[in-house]
């Protein structure tokens, strides 16, 4: 026994979709030392390890040995390293680790050797996939609900099933789904019975198949999916009347998500996609942040300086953000000399939309004025009150923003009879190229939809990665933005009702949602703009999931 060891949480990372994750696993991962997991699993888990943690890469050196019994042996030997070594330990593992037989060794190995553990269960991939692929396993009549691993299964497991009529959740392969059909049938299951086949489940990769045990083989020919060099997929079937193509029209909720699947272009800064990236997943789509525009401070910060300054002696009546790159600005400089929100005490703050209000309450800082109409400077103009020298005390207002802002707010302001300190508070530069792989996506079809936030996005987007292929879906946030996609020969698909990035997403949807209801009433199948393009339905059957 050991007297000062660590301690091993065995996570159920759930069956592809991070957001499945429970709250439990999400505490265990920001507490954890240690975090041992395959690459697949890896990719749900990280973004909640706490900064710092180790993540050991799991050894594939020796080459006689198979990949999978090696990764097993390697992720054995680390958690128990670990553990010895007085770590907290995470081992991840797909779906539910009471349904993985070397979790449920590890977990034996940790008993012998007196080091605790908990388990955190996970969704396991047999009840999740079926959930997202719009298949109850059981409705008000109830039924028998069987789970079979096709590997493992034996013969007289094969019997059993095939004499029940309850439903049949398989984890096999693409290419053994066949087999496995064949299994049922030979066991008594009549060859019409309703079956279906899902791919990478719960995640915008999936797709599923409705066939019946006597068709799938026909099924998957005739959707090019096999033969493939990729027909070792792990696949989820169920078998069963609650498969039904039928009642899968009515409760296919993931799948038939507006942008379900679709690989959207965010040509934005990072931290401005962030949101906009949130929601596109709610539609189902794949977001790909491209930062088109680098945020610098000015060349001469003397400026910037003296207005922080005049801001805390009282210069100024008001403070107007338009944007959240100013709010951030304004912020880097308070934190420089030592400030913080305090500062804005007596100062009415203004913000031009939703996403700079946010960013100043982040701050601690709630503005006085945001625009109840259009969210753009002309929308601030229409709520500003005019000067008045009963009520205002000081008749000059702090405006920091961009070094290439236009002049509307500033002679709005002057109107209204106030005076302006017009501040460089920052510079927007075009920033460097995205990978070459990422440029070629851009200019040959790879992406569904593009989405200009801005006449500048449009500018340093085609300067850096070159023109959207004619097959993608362009969506611009307003006239001005669609204005100079048209003059750089972009043809425009969607425009926001208002500009809004969270209007202009809901208006992509609005038209994925359009386009998709179209192909079905047309009878044709459902298919992203990328597969529009010339060569893509072959290169798609090639290396079809």
């Amino acid at each position: 026994m050991f007297s000062d060891h660590g301690h091993v949480t065995f996570l159920g990372a759930g069956p592809g979709d991070p957001g499945l994750l429970t709250l439990r696993a999400v505490e265990a991962l920001a507490a954890a030392d240690v975090l041992v997991a395959e690459e697949r699993v890896l990719d749900v888990v990280r973004a909640h390890a706490r900064a710092g943690a180790d993540m050991p890469q799991l050894s594939t050196d020796e080459a006689s040995t198979p990949v999978e019994t090696r990764r097993i042996g390697d992720a054995a030997n680390l958690v128990m390293g670990a553990a010895r070594a007085g770590k907290r330990v995470v081992r991840a593992v797909q779906g539910d680790p009471g349904l993985d037989s070397e979790a449920v060794r590890e977990m034996l190995a940790c008993a012998a050797e007196g080091v605790t553990f908990e388990v955190v269960p996970g969704i396991a991939e047999a009840v999740g996939v079926p959930a997202y692929a719009g298949v109850p396993l059981r409705d008000e009549v109830g039924a028998d609900v069987r789970f079979v691993d096709a590997r493992t299964a034996t013969d007289r497991c094969w019997t059993e099933l095939g004499a029940s009529d309850g439903t049949v959740v398989v984890s096999t392969s693409l290419d053994q789904a066949a087999a496995t059909a064949g299994e049922l049938v030979a066991a008594g299951r009549k060859p019409d019975t309703p079956m279906t086949l899902t791919v990478a489940g719960t995640t915008t990769r999936q797709r599923t198949w409705d066939a019946t045990l006597g068709t799938v083989a026909q099924v998957l020919k005739q959707a090019k999916v096999l033969p493939s060099p990729e027909g070792g997929r792990p696949v989820i079937a169920v078998v069963g009347e609650h498969c039904a193509p039928a009642r899968r029209d009515q409760l296919s909720w993931f799948e038939s998500k507006p942008l379900f699947g679709w690989k959207v272009l965010v040509p934005r800064t990072k931290e401005q996609a962030a949101s906009l990236s949130d929601q596109l997943r709610s539609y189902g789509a794949v977001p790909h942040e491209v930062p088109t525009i680098a945020v610098e401070p000015p060349r001469t910060p003397q400026q910037m300086e003296r207005a922080v300054k005049g801001l805390v002696t009282g210069r100024y009546e008001w403070i107007a953000f338009t944007s959240v790159n100013a709010v951030k600005a304004v912020r880097e400089k308070f934190e420089e000399y030592g400030l913080d929100a305090r500062a804005f005490a007596g100062i009415k703050v203004a913000a031009v939309g939703e996403q700079t209000a946010d960013a100043l309450i982040a701050f601690g800082v709630k503005p006085d004025l945001v625009p109840s109409g259009e969210q753009s400077a002309a929308g601030l103009l229409d709520d500003w009150p005019p000067y008045d020298p009963v009520f205002d005390p000081i008749d000059r207002v702090f405006l920091p923003r961009a070094d290439i802002a236009t002049e509307t707010l500033v002679a709005g302001l002057i109107e209204l009879g106030w005076e302006v300190d017009d501040v460089t508070a920052y510079r927007t530069v075009r920033a460097s190229p995205p990978p070459a792989d990422t440029r070629e996506a851009i200019k040959g079809g790879g992406f569904d939809a593009v989405m200009f936030t801005s006449s500048s996005t449009v500018r340093n987007l085609v300067g850096i990665a070159g023109k959207p292929h004619n097959v993608t879906v362009i969506a611009c946030i307003g006239p001005a933005t669609a204005k100079t996609a048209e003059e750089h020969g972009l043809r425009v698909d969607v425009m926001a009702p208002e500009p809004s990035v969270h209007k202009l997403a809901e208006a992509l949807a609005a038209f994925g949602a359009e386009r998709r209801m179209a192909a079905l009433e047309a009878g044709e199948s459902v298919a992203r703009p990328s597969e529009r393009r010339p060569g893509a339905r072959r290169r798609r059957a090639a290396s079809s999931s």
